[in-house]
């Protein structure tokens, strides 16, 4: 099935002039490293000062990005999404945490979206980072392979429980919950943990989820030896691929530690491993009379990539929606992809943050320094708003 991504009547057919407008002026800053530079030291300056920025803030980069500050804010843009046949992922964006009262909080808000997604049938997804209820330095000490004291030790502890209630929680409504994937410094700490839940919990069906960046070298390597594990242990595989969100930290911390870096020399090497990986992937999903116990998210805003997906679906006979295969887009970017393959039948679901605009912030100044960086993104957002604003000013 050849998809036609140009289509942008059916594209934004959600959209309001109004929203059209906002996401033109907002991609077109997007577009200017120099401005994005300058927007991020002063978002971060007036925050620190506590200046009344929160309104300009909330009214753009936020409203663009987010579904609102708490999973009630986020209900509208749940249902607008589900109306164009999109599902979403409820991300509690709130990341770097430090204590355990806020990593707890963090696991009664991700209650909360399964709680919710038990009832929604747009949500069939939830997603967690472990940075949200797990120490940073524990993360990076067990990365590193260095013993852990006393202390550490009941703090792992505490990890684990919080990464068990969640699973439990999400086993019981039915529902799939992934891991995302972070620093390389910590993400060994990360699969690890991803291992233990998917071994305890995926036995019967995809409860646990874990996620490969395939702008990191060795990504193919990694994803057949997972494959392998779960084969020989006998538990059900689950993976979001995705290229990756934290590139230039890795390669200016990689030169300033002085070691190799671990991410792809360039995009091209980037998007080979992405589409390795999921070859391999959808291969191991089998076919709809024989299938394998592995499900896949396929994260991208790659038209490239995602049609390959569904070649690759097409080849070994799943029809769309039935493999247990998902689409995934970040909510406010890619909406070309998105709803035409909602469109065509495909599962496909919006990353949704949501949180306290200051606890979010992270992740908006990621999204703004990738579409300053990831060459193409934001020009072809551009090019598609523009599309639709004159189809819609010509009709």
């Amino acid at each position: 099935m050849k998809l036609d991504f140009s289509d942008t009547a059916l594209a934004f057919q959600h959209a309001a002039p109004a929203d059209l407008r906002r996401a033109r002026l907002l991609f077109g800053v997007l577009a200017s490293p120099a401005l994005v530079a300058a927007g991020k030291s002063l978002s971060l300056w007036a925050l620190k000062w506590r200046l009344p920025v929160k309104g300009l803030i909330r009214a753009t980069v936020f409203r663009q990005f987010c579904g609102g500050e708490t999973v009630a804010e986020s209900r509208p843009a749940i249902q607008r999404l589900w109306n164009a046949k999109v599902g979403s992922i409820l991300d509690y964006s709130v990341e770097g945490q430090t204590t355990d009262a806020a990593f707890d909080q963090t696991v009664e808000v991700a209650l909360q979206t399964l709680a919710l997604a038990a009832h929604e049938p747009g949500l069939s997804l939830g997603v967690f980072k472990m940075t949200g209820i797990a120490p940073h330095e524990l993360l990076e000490k067990m990365t590193e392979g260095s013993a852990l004291n006393a202390e550490e030790e009941a703090q792992l502890s505490r990890v684990r429980a919080r990464i068990r209630r969640m699973a439990q929680f999400a086993a019981k409504s039915g529902r799939t919950l992934m891991i995302d994937a972070e620093e390389t410094w910590i993400q060994g700490a990360i699969d690890q943990l991803a291992r233990e839940a998917m071994m305890e919990f995926n036995r019967e069906r995809l409860v646990i989820m874990t996620t490969i960046q395939c702008y990191r070298v060795g990504r193919t390597a990694q994803l057949q030896a997972d494959l392998a594990h779960a084969t020989d242990h006998g538990y059900y595989f689950g993976v979001k691929l995705v290229r990756g969100a934290y590139m230039e930290k890795e390669r200016d911390r990689a030169a300033a530690m002085g070691y190799p870096s671990p991410i792809q020399p360039d995009k091209a090497g980037t998007d080979a491993e992405y589409d390795a990986c999921l070859r391999l992937a959808i291969d191991a999903l089998g076919t709809p009379e024989n299938p394998g116990h592995v499900g896949v998210v396929i994260g991208t805003h790659n038209e490239e990539s995602t049609q390959l997906g569904v070649d690759l679906l097409g080849a070994q006979g799943w029809n769309p929606g039935d493999a247990p295969v998902w689409f995934a887009q970040l909510y406010g970017m890619s909406d070309f992809i998105s709803f035409i393959l909602g469109h065509h039948g495909f599962r496909v679901a919006k990353y949704l943050p949501f949180g306290p605009i200051v606890n979010v912030m992270p992740y908006l100044l990621r999204r703004a320094e990738e579409n300053t960086s990831v060459a193409g993104q934001t020009g072809r957002e551009l090019m598609m708003l523009r599309k639709e604003a004159a189809r819609r000013a010509n009709r």
